[in-house]
């Protein structure tokens, strides 16, 4: 009889990227899957249409926030729906165990397999724990978590670095394909500018207020979100791009610096494929503050600079961009001798061997 599982994680791409690097292995190794997500999350977007036969149930969540609202008082109650929601999907389903990404809809499924006593599985990404992993981590029998720092503020007994969890794919970008998408076959270096999904106003701005010179040294990928390219701007060696989907390992492959915003899951892909960096983590009023403290562990061990958003303008990003170029060399050594995160192999066995 195969072995079933059950994944969970939502709210941000961030909390479902990891669960879909791991499901085609799983996919591979004959287990049965379900997806536990919210009713209108961008996590049933993602994997309803990346994984359209995989059994999607959607149940009730409540947002965690650390800020008054009204809703504050009702929300609770969609939390306690939601463990009964998701009690009920597991009962049907019968896992052996639950990977959960983190997320508010991951908080009642963690209750419900805790009363259901299957093992649970967590993966944190940033170096503080969110909100949602923190209420989880009482009901969970492993933690994994990426960054080494962020170990010494959970339980020592089922706490474990496991680094990054990459997807496979991102290894398969073919340089030549890049070069043929873009059109780029000069020797001047490649530099991708990434803002997130939604883009970033001030780092487009600063990228295309410095557009001449940056040109004079790099060819330029700039991923600058929906609604976001510019059509004043058709210089030779600029292309401009919403996001990238299926054909982003081709372009990661060609790319010789990366300049993004901080986020875990995208950095460590970066660190793994041994790219250069400048990151320009969300400020602290715009999120809570855990890209800036993912940059600066990536600064403490010598694979990034940083640019705080607000110290970002043309001058002091081009001072940087400079800067990156100078420490080209330095950044790939410090990144050779680097902590060496687990594989998707690494990860398939542990989880395999705390099923039920």
């Amino acid at each position: 009889m195969s072995k079933r599982i059950v994944f969970t994680g939502g709210g941000s791409a961030g909390h479902v990227t990891v669960n879909t690097a791991l499901i085609p292995h799983f996919e591979k190794e004959g287990w049965e899957i379900t997806y536990i997500g919210s009713e209108d999350g961008i996590e049933k977007e993602m994997i309803t249409e990346q994984f359209p036969h995989i059994p999607y149930e959607s149940i009730s969540s409540g947002k965690l926030r650390r800020y008054f609202s009204w809703k504050n008082f009702s929300d609770p109650f969609r939390v306690m729906k939601g463990v009964v929601d998701a009690l009920t999907v597991i009962r049907k389903t019968k896992p052996d165990i639950i990977f959960s990404k983190g997320g508010f809809v991951s908080v009642p499924v963690v209750m419900a397999a805790k009363l259901a006593k299957v093992p649970v599985a967590i993966h944190e990404s940033d170096v503080t724990p969110g909100l949602a992993n923190k209420l989880a981590v009482p009901f969970a029998t492993r933690i994994f978590t990426t960054f080494p720092e962020t170990v010494h503020s959970l339980p020592a007994d089922k706490s474990l670095c496991a680094g990054a969890i990459i997807r496979e794919e991102l290894f398969s970008g073919d340089e030549s394909e890049g070069k043929r998408l873009t059109g780029y076959y000069e020797e001047k270096p490649v530099l991708m500018i990434m803002g997130g999904s939604l883009g970033a106003r001030k780092v487009n701005e600063a990228v295309r207020g410095n557009l001449t010179e940056l040109l004079s040294r790099f060819q330029i990928i700039h991923i600058c979100g929906k609604g976001n390219i510019d059509e004043a701007y058709t210089q030779k060696g600029y292309r401009q791009y919403e996001f990238i989907k299926g054909e982003l390992p081709h372009y990661l492959a060609m790319t010789d610096y990366v300049i993004s915003r901080a986020g875990s899951n995208s950095i460590f892909e970066f660190l793994a494929l041994k790219k250069p960096m400048l990151l320009i983590p969300l400020s602290r009023e715009a999120s809570r503050g855990d890209q800036i403290l993912n940059a600066n562990s990536f600064v403490k061990n010598g694979y990034a600079l940083k640019l705080e958003e607000e110290e970002l303008n043309e001058e002091t990003f081009l001072k940087k961009v400079k800067e990156l170029q100078e420490n080209k060399e330095t950044m790939i050594h410090n990144m050779d001798k680097g902590q060496k995160a687990y594989t998707i192999q690494d990860m398939y066995e542990e989880l395999s061997s705390m099923s039920r």
